[in-house]
């Protein structure tokens, strides 16, 4: 744990080291290739190896965009400081490749929920392309009509701001619903120096008034470390679920198949480029409703497996307390039942000899039973019904089911039952009236008992 402590104060100590260095000298090789980067670099392996941030993809995909872009910026001050003819096309398809990456990690940083996480992820990605579309439909038309430059060129221009926008939007739309906490608000800042910096970069440059190495390029390192500061400490847990998300998911979907349709009917009126996020969108659509089945699917089984005796297939004690509640409104009856001699049993031919022997008289209890009824396994060799009404006659039908013997290992052997009977009076006691009529019958030696 010191030296991953130490990591992370080296990062700060760097940065200060570089502001210091570049007070007192010009930018050179050493100081922009070696110190410049390290920052970015150090900051990227702190969020690797941070032990309090339990969700891997989230700490791999943040690091690699920040190691992507120091790799990126590394390139770039090669082409500045050495005679290497190195081609721009590498750097611009690191930094270009950042976004996608942090949006990823991020949104896997920010989640609210394990169980809905992967839905939470395709929503906020879904919004994420529904309003780059928007933002390359108000932009990039006039820019194209203004800007003199390659398709590339603008392509560059207008991505990294629109970029930025995304990255901010999606976090800050995420936070809203969480608590304030050291992650979330570190996280922010962090971001927020970042875009500020790269919006005055994109400034400056359009401008002709950007330096090469000026320390304004600082604002991306302290955004890193910021970042990086964030992955140690845990966020705080979501004031409430994030209803919004499908909503806004929903009308970036709607905003999107809209963008298509004008397109077909009209192909000149928008830019090409919008409709590329416009179609992954609608394809995240999709990919999202697989998703929402096989979630709901899951849960529906999950549900039914957390109230069904796995043995037996019956219903299990937490089902049947729950049905008790609802056989209590009316006129009603409760059935204990435990077998005599079962533990005999399952001790001479064994425990796999004794769960058959378990299934098979689960099976003939539900021969008898009653559509209305409710027959459970409670646990060991008891079981549980409720039925509405009297229950004493189906508890002799559920005894004479045990009349004939089994068959274990070639032998015959015989089982009978104690059950107890209590009927609902409104007391609230008719769980623990059927439960000591139970026990009398298995004082005589088996039978049915009912509570008076």
């Amino acid at each position: 744990m010191r030296r991953y402590l130490t990591l992370r104060i080296f990062a700060v100590v760097i940065l200060i080291a570089y502001l210091g260095i570049r007070k007192e000298i010009s930018p050179s090789w050493w100081s922009e290739i070696v110190i410049f980067n390290s920052v970015a670099l150090i900051a990227s392996l702190s969020i690797l190896f941070t032990p309090k941030f339990h969700d891997r993809a989230a700490r791999y995909f943040v690091s690699f965009a920040i190691s992507l872009w120091a790799a990126s910026s590394i390139l770039s001050s090669l082409s500045s400081f050495t005679d290497f003819n190195i081609p721009e096309w590498p750097s611009d398809l690191g930094y270009v490749l950042f976004y996608p990456l942090m949006i990823t990690g991020l949104s896997r940083a920010l989640r609210i929920t394990h169980s809905s996480s992967r839905l939470e992820f395709v929503d906020s990605i879904i919004i994420a392309l529904g309003l780059t579309s928007i933002i390359s439909i108000i932009f990039v038309k006039p820019a194209s009509l203004t800007f003199s430059g390659s398709l590339s060129e603008l392509f560059l221009t207008l991505f990294y701001p629109i970029g930025d926008l995304i990255l901010l939007g999606l976090v800050f739309s995420l936070a809203i619903v969480q608590k304030r906490s050291r992650h979330n608000v570190l996280l922010a800042l962090g971001l927020i120096s970042f875009a500020a910096t790269d919006f005055y970069f994109l400034w400056a440059s359009v401008t002709n008034q950007y330096q090469f190495g000026s320390q304004s390029d600082c604002g991306w390192l302290l955004g890193f470390i910021l970042i990086s500061e964030s992955f140690w400490h845990k966020g705080e847990e979501a004031r409430e679920s994030l209803r919004f998300n499908p909503l806004v998911a929903s009308l970036a979907l709607l905003l999107s198949a809209s963008i298509l349709v004008v397109s077909s009917l009209r192909p000149h009126l928008l830019p090409s480029v919008a409709l590329i996020p416009a179609m992954a969108t609608i394809l995240l659509a999709f990919i999202r409703m697989a998703i929402a089945i096989n979630d709901a699917k899951s849960i529906s089984a999950e549900r039914i497996l957390a109230r069904t005796d796995e043995l037996t297939g019956l219903a299990n004690r937490r089902k049947f307390i729950s049905e008790l509640e609802k056989f209590r409104e009316g006129e009603s009856s409760v059935l204990l039942l435990d077998l005599n001699g079962f533990k005999s049993i399952n001790d001479r031919f064994g425990h796999d000899a004794g769960d058959d022997l378990l299934k098979r008289v689960a099976l003939r209890f539900s021969r008898v039973m009653p559509n209305t009824g409710l027959l459970a396994r409670l646990g060991g060799d008891e079981f549980g019904v409720l039925i509405a009404g009297d229950g004493f006659e189906l508890a002799q039908a559920l005894r004479a089911t045990l009349s004939y013997p089994f068959e274990i290992g070639g032998e015959a052997i015989s089982l009978d039952v104690s059950i107890g009977e209590a009927k609902n009076d409104g007391s609230g006691q008719i769980l623990r009236r059927a439960d000591e009529a139970m026990y009398e019958a298995k004082r005589a030696g088996g039978g049915v008992v009912c509570w008076r």
